[in-house]
């Protein structure tokens, strides 16, 4: 079973859900410029989003309503402190100062986001996360937001997703702010993220006002053994914790971006492997970059097969024909909430959260006004499951967070994605509930006592 204090929960961003009043004096950040550039599938912008801004009392309302004890969002950088550094927004610090009093008063705990990709436009301008500066803008940002909310969370994570803002933001140049960098600068990069986070943890304790929960939570797909042979399983854990032999697909690995955070020191392969692409790497550079973070958040999504393969290496197995699929295209693989928190705690042996997994169904309102979304109901069902299975054979999961609370702006994809609890109608703002939302909060009542029991080496569903 999941530990009694288990912390279940809902997740969102603040570019995602917000939007932008213009009274509100937030600063322009670098999706405001990939939108306006015409980047978005659907042609749309963030710029009303979910109303989140305005609509926040209504959104707490609906989690109490629906049971839902914790909710990480993230702040917008340049909400708080418009060109990045300097000035204070004093109407960003009263509007989550408003949130943070609203979640207090209906008893669900924050967790604290201060990067979910709303990179300032005005330090993007100086060269971004690539400037020598930046880990110096964002200790001075984590500062303030410890000065200003650590008396009312106690609970955050620096960065989300390194992996993906760094390397769809910065190489491939599918998101924001679209660069193809040169691959070695990719790496100086990186290099300064994972120091900047370092600065930022140090800010973060240095101002708390209270003894702060400080996490990950980056991602990255998880492979998964063919069969419970040992050879197929170490197969699998080998290959969670390789990098990648194409330099133009680097960042999508776990050790990169968690070796030195958490075992003070990057990858022995991946530093002969990119060896020519390689920053100068200080021996004070490691120290910063590992901050000794209180517990290890992973978003997973899904993941891939793998086996033993005769050479003695992993090898990928091909995926079935017609395999399951979220309107996103994405697979469903239920068993990556099993073998993904095992290994990493197996690995890291920090407390495990799950700081994202949902998925996109075709939700549509029905006649009867409500909408049905039985797939997603399974998907849940399927997918904490196994994560339950997880906790049962010894990882240290302390929790799981829905992404999302709210259908919301899914970056390049506009709207064309729905993944959350509640329904938006993005003309009228109304929110609707979806059948998926009582059965979470059904779930949650019992702790996971209704989900699936292994038997047998299979899942059965009762």
């Amino acid at each position: 079973m999941f530990r009694e204090d288990f912390r279940w929960g809902a997740a969102s961003s603040a570019y995602q859900t917000e939007g932008t009043d213009p009274a509100g004096g937030c600063g322009k950040n670098v999706w405001d410029t990939f939108t306006e550039e015409g980047h978005i599938q659907d042609g749309t912008t963030a710029a009303i989003a979910c109303d989140g801004y305005h609509r926040f009392h209504e959104d707490v309302l609906l989690m109490k309503q629906f049971g839902i004890q914790n909710y990480r969002f993230s702040l917008n950088w340049s909400r708080l402190i418009p060109e990045g550094t300097g000035k204070v927004n004093e109407k960003g610090i009263a509007y989550y100062k408003a949130l943070l009093t609203d979640l207090r008063k209906n008893g669900i705990t924050p967790f604290i986001t201060l990067f979910h990709w709303e990179y300032p436009q005005a330090l993007e301008d100086q060269g971004g996360w690539l400037n020598p500066d930046s880990g110096k803008w964002f200790a001075e940002y984590a500062a303030m937001v410890s000065e200003n909310f650590s008396d009312d969370c106690c609970f955050f994570i620096p960065l989300n997703e390194p992996q993906c803002f760094c390397g769809l933001g910065n190489l491939s140049g599918d998101h924001a702010p679209g660069k193809k960098l040169q691959l070695k600068e990719t790496f100086q990069l990186v290099h300064n993220v994972l120091k900047a986070q370092g600065m930022a943890v140090r800010e973060l304790r240095a101002h708390a006002k209270q003894n702060l929960q400080i996490g990950l939570a980056p991602t990255c797909t998880v492979p998964i053994p063919e069969t419970d042979s040992p050879e197929d399983i170490e197969a699998a854990r080998e290959r969670y914790f390789s990098v990648p032999d194409d330099p133009n697909r680097w960042t999508w690995n776990v050790p990169w971006f968690s070796d030195p955070v958490i075992l003070g020191k990057y990858p022995v392969e991946g530093m002969q492997t990119y060896r020519e692409y390689l920053p100068e790497i200080t021996d004070a550079d490691r120290e910063l970059i590992s901050c000794s973070p209180d517990f290890y958040g992973q978003n997973i999504y899904n993941g891939y097969t793998v086996r033993a393969g005769k050479n003695g290496k992993s090898e990928t197995v091909p995926r079935k024909p017609g395999y399951p699929r979220t309107a996103a295209g994405w697979p469903i693989t239920p068993e990556c909430l099993y073998w993904g928190p095992r290994f990493l705690y197996e690995r890291y042996h920090k407390p495990i959260y799950i700081t994202e997994n949902g998925m996109s169904c075709h939700d549509v309102v029905s006649l009867d006004g409500k909408v049905h979304d039985p797939n997603r109901i399974d998907f849940l069902h399927r997918y904490l499951s196994e994560l339950k299975r997880a906790a049962e054979d010894g990882a240290d999961i302390r929790g799981y967070f829905h992404w999302s609370l709210t259908d919301n702006f899914e970056w390049d994809k506009g709207y064309q994605e729905r993944f959350g609890l509640i329904f938006i109608d993005y003309e009228t703002q109304k929110r609707i509930p979806k059948d998926s939302a009582s059965w979470y909060r059904d779930m949650m009542k019992t702790n996971g006592e209704m989900l699936s029991r292994r038997i047998d080496g299979k899942n059965e569903f009762v």
